[in-house]
This record gives structure tokens, C-alpha cells and sequence, in this order.
């Protein structure tokens, strides 16, 4: 296993991300967005297991503009005071990704992985926040993007009139979306509500809500985390990449 820290130009500066790839051949291609925690050593761990199946997997700083990583301190995720005032200082950076910055930043994001993976298009696997990113990003360039996962995915459906859900139809890859259990971000009238669109514009898709888990399990490093669904993740998660890259 091969890793590193790239550095990406983007239409507004320059994007630190994290890379690793099984050795020096040309491998597919996959574009891992974070949770608004950042990058950091679970996501890196994340990001190898993803490329020991035969990938090279890009997670970026989606956060740039405010800085390289770490862009805020990680706070204890223990104690729910500093989880709260880590949100109150992080909300402005999620709002700052506007779905045009985002189509300017994904175009980055997926030019540096033409340049390091096989040609073709690629996946694109999303966190929390992460997953909204990756639906902006895979909207943006549907014929780049071969297959779009989300996991514990929050905010796809809501009443704005930029609502993610709203572009479904522009959305042209596989999707795959494990969605938490009770999860205050993504209710199961909003699933209900996005499945209905994906239906709608005749999508490809799997929605499956993991029963048990809250918003966040897949981190290891959170009170959030669920082995049992992470490990359910990185398995359809595998799953998607063999069906839609072919490894």
C-alpha cells in the first residue's frame, strides 16, 4: 500500500487530500468524500481498506478554503458540550459549498484522479455531509461518475429549492445508500420522499436503512461508531465498485 498528501489546484485555491493506491499501476478511481470531522487518521484507515481492493482512492480537504488540515481541532466526541460548539464553528464551512462551488471543486477533485487512476469514470463514496457533497459532485459531471454511494447521508431531502433531491434526474450513476437508523438528518419521511424521486426519473439505485446505527457509524473514532454497520458498509460498498469499475 502506497500513501501520501497531494495537493490539488481548485478554481479557488488549493485543496489538501489524502492518497493511497495498492502500488504504481493504473488503477480505477475513487473520490471519498469526509464527514465534517475532516481528515483524519480513521478516514485515512478508511481510505487504505477502500484501495487494498485494487483502488486509488482520493479523499480531499473539502474544507480548503479555510485552511489545510486540520482545519478546526478535533474535539472529545465524548462530551456533547464540545461536539456542539465544534458544529456551531463548522456549520459556516458546510455552507460555504454551494452546489457551484462544489461543481468547480468536483471538477478538480475528479481532473487529479483522471491523472493518478485508470481512464474511465469512478465512484464516489460520501459521509454524512460527505454523501450530499458527493450527489452535488456526481450531478455536476454524471459522465464521470460511474457509481455514488452515501452512508449515515444527511440533508438529500429537504424544502429548498436547491434540495439535492431535486436533481435527481442530472444524477446519472449507480447509487447505493445505507442510510442510520432514526437518523435526525435524513427522517424516514425524507428517505421515503427520495426514493420516490429516484423512482420517478428511473434511477439506479439501493436505498436500506441499518437498523441499530446512528448518524456517523462508520467512524471509528466517534460515540457514533457501529462495527457491525461499518462492516456492512465496506461490504456494499465493494459490492457497487466490482459491479460498476469492474475490480
Amino acid at each position: 500500500m502506497q500513501s501520501s498528501t497531494v495537493e490539488i489546484n481548485t478554481p479557488d485555491g488549493v485543496a489538501d487530500a489524502y492518497l493511497a493506491r495498492p502500488d504504481d499501476g493504473r488503477h480505477p478511481g475513487v473520490l471519498f468524500i469526509m464527514d465534517a470531522y475532516g481528515l483524519r487518521p480513521t478516514i485515512n484507515e478508511m481510505v487504505d481498506r477502500i484501495a487494498a481492493d485494487g483502488y486509488v482512492v482520493l479523499a480531499p480537504n473539502v474544507f480548503y478554503r479555510a485552511g489545510r488540515s486540520p482545519v478546526l481541532p478535533l474535539p472529545d466526541l465524548s462530551d456533547s458540550e464540545q461536539r456542539s460548539s465544534f458544529f456551531q464553528s463548522v456549520r459556516p464551512l458546510i455552507e460555504q459549498l454551494t452546489p457551484e462551488r462544489l461543481t468547480g471543486d468536483g471538477a478538480a477533485y475528479l481532473e487529479h484522479l483522471a491523472a493518478v487512476a485508470a481512464v474511465g469514470p469512478v465512484a464516489i463514496t460520501g459521509y454524512c455531509m460527505g454523501a450530499r457533497v458527493g450527489w452535488r459532485i456526481a450531478a455536476a459531471h454524471p459522465g464521470r461518475v460511474a457509481a455514488l454511494a452515501g452512508f449515515h447521508a444527511g440533508g438529500l431531502v429537504t424544502d429548498a429549492p436547491d434540495s439535492p433531491h431535486r436533481s435527481a434526474a442530472e444524477v446519472k450513476a449507480e447509487m447505493y445508500f445505507g442510510f442510520a437508523d432514526q437518523d435526525p438528518s435524513m427522517s424516514a419521511d425524507q428517505i421515503a420522499e427520495l426514493e420516490r424521486t429516484l423512482e420517478a426519473v428511473g434511477a439506479r439505485y439501493r436505498s436500506e436503512i441499518y437498523q441499530g446505527a446512528t448518524h456517523g457509524y462508520t467512524m471509528a473514532d466517534t460515540p457514533a461508531y457501529h462495527n457491525a454497520a461499518r462492516e456492512r458498509h465496506f461490504h456494499e460498498l465493494r459490492a457497487l465498485l466490482k459491479r460498476t469499475l469492474g475490480r
